[in-house]
């Protein structure tokens, strides 16, 4: 284990380190989550076209449900495990860039931002594939994109971003299955 988490450092350091100053600005953008409303909000309305108005209200539940869920079991992975974020580390604090201006909480495993954005890329692409042919890997590239941005602002490790996308692609696929379940259910009365 030991040597696991000694090359997730590396690959952090050297990851984190190819970062430069021209590119902090767009990677600070891109991390948060305010400038994705517009995002989520054209997501909401291809939804809501492909659904009645009952339906659509359903969904926006589940998926308030699933971030919930996924940022519930973050936190508690975070305070279960106590892995330092890369920033609170000593050894790799004093050679990484941190491009945010402050480091964040001490814990970081396992990265929030990760989780939640694969779940709902997974949950929506799936609603959405049969609709938008190329819709799923997009928001899937989108989600892999968000979890290496925690790692170019210094945020996450590797492991901690990888952890976060699995748990996060396996938690959009059971919200979605629970999504269709209900639907089938209510749409049935």
């Amino acid at each position: 284990m030991e040597e696991l988490i000694a090359y997730d450092q590396e690959l952090f350091i050297y990851l984190n380190g190819l970062g430069n100053t021209y590119w902090d600005a767009f990677w600070l953008i891109y991390t948060a989550k305010i400038h994705w409303i517009p995002f989520y909000a054209l997501l909401g309305y291809l939804m809501y076209r492909r659904l009645n108005s009952k339906m659509f209200v359903l969904t926006l539940v589940v998926i308030a449900l699933m971030i919930t869920f996924t940022d519930q079991v973050t936190n508690l992975f975070k305070h279960g495990f106590e892995r330092l974020r890369p920033c609170h580390e000593d050894g790799v604090a004093e050679v990484m860039r941190l491009v945010r201006e402050r480091c964040g909480g001490r814990y970081g495993y396992f990265s929030g931002h990760s989780s939640n954005s694969m779940a709902l890329a997974i949950f929506v692409g799936l609603m959405m594939r049969h609709t938008y042919k190329y819709i799923l890997p997009l928001l899937i590239i989108w989600s892999i994109l968000m979890g290496y941005s925690r790692i170019y602002v210094g945020a996450h490790y590797p492991l901690d971003v990888l952890s976060g996308l699995l748990f996060g692609g396996l938690s959009g696929f059971l919200f979605y299955k629970l999504d269709k379940y209900l639907q089938s259910r209510f749409q049935l009365k």
